[in-house]
Formats: structure tokens, C-alpha cells, sequence
């Protein structure tokens, strides 16, 4: 690919991912109404339900992850990424139609199997990067996230107040859009030379995980990313919960702190990342980055006010300087037929982190906002993710030394 077309087409994956974003972006705030409309329950509840969908959705992930990394391996990028926006766009329309809560999990299934596109994607940017780019892009992917999170969640909590379904029809509308976009304009990323057989056994998530065995100097950092994940989802699968509990938000206060945080993401991903990690380099960034996440993480547990949830965003979000720089050090020790078989095997480690994080999270935030709780702390989850961010740090540091 010649360098203007290279920029091309990183220009086109943007898109695809920032719509791909703002679908799902959309339904945020509106789930635990939903849940609570389905199950008869309290927030308390409905937080415990909340975590065990993603847990559903982490686990199919986790497993067809892999696959589907090695798939666009041997076929290309292109066609993975359609399969997967038309794959989502139908459980959109299937979430939206859900009579019980047994048929979110239904559809939550559906979207792991082909919730693929990140994986997809961040193949797709190793294909098109130089060694001089690859950390800004891969920023871009950390952008996409950022804008489709203001755009998705404020549509969302704006469109959640005509009823909880709403939401589910216009992200189902915005992913067939995305793919008809795809269809007609996504080039190719993957030339025919660099492409690999298909094989089974680097196909499945432990083969994935086992292959890295491969890349003994990046297990330490692999084992450091993971526990970033898993501590993520502190603020990640609690945040509606936790604000609606703590300080009674509605579906569009939620919206509107989701876009901020979206700002937030976009400016440090899109902008900062750019200025900082030349400056720091990946390793000091990893550092900073991390320890950011960790003060956020604190400040949100004992926040008393609306207004302190906002300004504590702040230094949370200024820690996205640190997973893109991981990527960078990760991809750059591994060959170009590899990219989307360790991208594939990141995809799975992040999928595991929410196979474990959600429910976990979840569960201590309902065992210290029930009823017959020992005593209430909704802001237990932040504790335990800032104790887990200062481990993945400690690990870190390690895994640099040893080199």
C-alpha cells in the first residue's frame, strides 16, 4: 500500500470503529432500566444481572476471538469486519425485541460471537503502521472509543427517555449503516504474500494464550495489560449502576457523564498521546499511565457530590496514555504474518479480564448496597480496580527489568 493510501485507509477503519462505538454506546444507559423493567428489581439487583451479561458476552468472546483473528489471517481484514457489523446489527434489533431477561442473554451471546471488529481493526492498523506510527495509531482506535462514547451514550440517554428500547433500534440502524459503508468503501489491508494457512490449534483462546509462549519478554507485560483489564472494570461495568445508586442520576444525567468521559478518552487517545509518548517514551508512559488510573479510581470511591464524579474524570482518563503504549511495545517484538494472530490473542486476554471483572465488580457493589448489607460502601468496586492498577504497575516495572 503507498503511504497517502495507507492513511487512507486508516481514515476508513476510523470510521468504521467510531460507529461501530456509538451502536453500542447507545443502549448503555438505558440498560439497567431495562433490567430493572425485566427482572422487577432494584438497582442493587439489576447491577448484579448487569455484570453476568457482559460476563455472557465476555465469554463468547473470548472463545471466537482467536478464531477470528487467525480467520483474517488466511481471508483478510475485510471481510471479518463486515461479517461482524452485520452480526451486530441484528442483535441490536434482537436486544431491542427482548420479552424476558433470559433473551439479553441471548443476544449478548450473539454479539460475542461476532464482536470481532476490534480485533479486526487493530490487525487491520498493525497492517497499514510503520515502526515511527504504530503507537499514534493504535491511538486512533483508543479515539474511535472516545468520540463514539459522546456521541453514543448522549443519543442513547436522550433517546432512553421515550423508553428503554428506543436506544436498541437506532443502534441497530447504525450498524447496518456502517455496513453498507464498509461494504462500498473499506479497502483491503492484508496483501496476499503476508497472509497465513488457517490452523486449529493456534485458532482457540488457550492455543492463543499458549502461543505466547513464543514471546517469553512479553509475558510479564501480557500479565500487567490483563490485570489493567480486569481493575477497568471497576468504572467500566459500574458506572450507571454506581451513579444511579449514589447520587439518583437518570438516563440522561448517565448520557451526559458517559459523553464526558468520551471527551475525555478522545483528547488524551487523539491528542495528548501524541505530544506524551514521544516525550515520555512507552515505558515511563506505562508508569504514569497507570498510577493515573489508580488515583482516579480512589477519588471515585469516596466522591460525596455530582460535581466530584466530573472533575475526578480528569486524572482517570489522563491513564489512557498507558494501554496504547503497551500495544506499542507488544506488537512491535512480534512479525507482520503474526499481527492479527497476537492482536487476536490481546482481544482474548481483554475478553477474559471481562469474564472476570464485571461479575466480580458487580457482585461487591450489590453486596455492599443490599439491603441486608454489613454495612454500605457503594464505592467498594473503585477500591479493589485502584489496588489491581498499582499490581499491573509493580508487574510492569518487573517485566521491563528483566529485559
Amino acid at each position: 500500500m503507498a503511504s497517502n493510501k495507507k492513511q487512507a485507509a486508516i481514515g476508513f477503519i476510523f470510521i468504521t470503529m467510531l460507529i461501530d462505538i456509538t451502536g453500542w454506546g447507545i443502549i448503555i444507559p438505558v440498560i439497567p432500566k431495562l433490567i430493572k423493567e425485566l427482572i422487577n428489581g432494584d438497582i442493587s439487583e439489576a447491577a448484579k444481572f448487569g455484570g453476568w451479561l457482559t460476563f455472557a458476552y465476555a465469554i463468547t468472546q473470548f472463545v471466537f476471538a482467536p478464531l477470528i483473528g487467525s480467520l483474517s489471517d488466511k481471508y483478510g481484514r475485510r471481510p471479518i469486519i463486515l461479517i461482524s457489523l452485520f452480526g451486530f446489527s441484528l442483535d441490536y434489533l434482537f436486544l431491542s425485541m427482548a420479552p424476558t431477561i433470559e433473551w439479553l442473554f441471548v443476544g449478548r451471546i450473539i454479539a460475542g460471537i461476532t464482536g470481532a471488529s476490534i480485533t479486526t481493526a487493530s490487525a487491520y492498523i498493525a497492517d497499514v503502521s510503520t515502526s515511527e506510527n504504530r503507537a499514534k495509531n493504535f491511538g486512533l482506535i483508543g479515539a474511535a472509543f472516545g468520540l463514539g462514547f459522546i456521541i453514543g451514550p448522549v443519543i442513547g440517554g436522550l433517546l432512553g427517555q421515550y423508553g428503554s428500547r428506543v436506544p436498541f433500534y437506532a443502534a441497530a440502524v447504525l450498524c447496518m449503516v456502517n455496513f453498507l459503508y464498509g461494504y462500498f468503501v473499506l479497502p483491503e489491508s492484508l496483501s496476499k504474500e503476508n497472509r497465513r494457512d488457517f490452523n486449529w490449534k493456534r485458532a482457540n483462546p488457550v492455543g492463543a494464550l499458549l502461543n505466547l509462549k513464543k514471546h517469553p519478554t512479553l509475558i510479564g507485560l501480557i500479565i500487567s495489560i490483563f490485570i489493567l483489564y480486569v481493575a477497568s472494570h471497576a468504572v467500566q461495568s459500574n458506572w450507571s449502576f454506581y451513579t444511579i445508586y449514589r447520587f439518583n442520576w437518570d438516563e440522561k444525567m448517565v448520557g451526559i457523564s458517559l459523553g464526558v468521559i468520551g471527551l475525555l478518552v478522545g483528547i488524551v487517545q487523539g491528542g495528548l498521546i501524541r505530544w506524551i509518548n514521544p516525550k515520555l517514551g512507552n515505558e515511563k508512559s506505562i508508569y504514569l499511565g497507570i498510577a493515573l488510573y489508580a488515583v482516579g479510581m480512589f477519588l471515585f470511591a469516596f466522591a460525596s457530590q455530582s460535581w466530584m464524579m466530573f472533575v475526578f474524570l480528569i486524572p482517570y482518563c489522563l491513564g489512557g496514555i498507558a494501554g496504547p503504549a503497551m500495544q506499542s511495545v507488544i506488537s512491535a517484538k512480534v512479525s507482520p504474518q503474526e499481527q492479527g494472530e497476537i492482536q487476536g490473542t490481546l482481544t482474548s486476554l481483554m475478553s477474559a479480564s471481562s469474564i472476570i471483572g464485571p461479575p466480580l465488580m458487580s457482585m461487591i457493589f450489590y453486596f455492599f448496597t443490599h439491603k441486608d448489607a454489613p454495612f454500605e460502601f457503594p464505592g467498594a468496586p473503585f477500591i479493589l480496580g485502584g489496588i489491581l492498577m498499582l499490581i499491573s504497575a509493580i508487574i510492569a516495572f518487573y517485566s521491563f527489568r528483566k529485559k
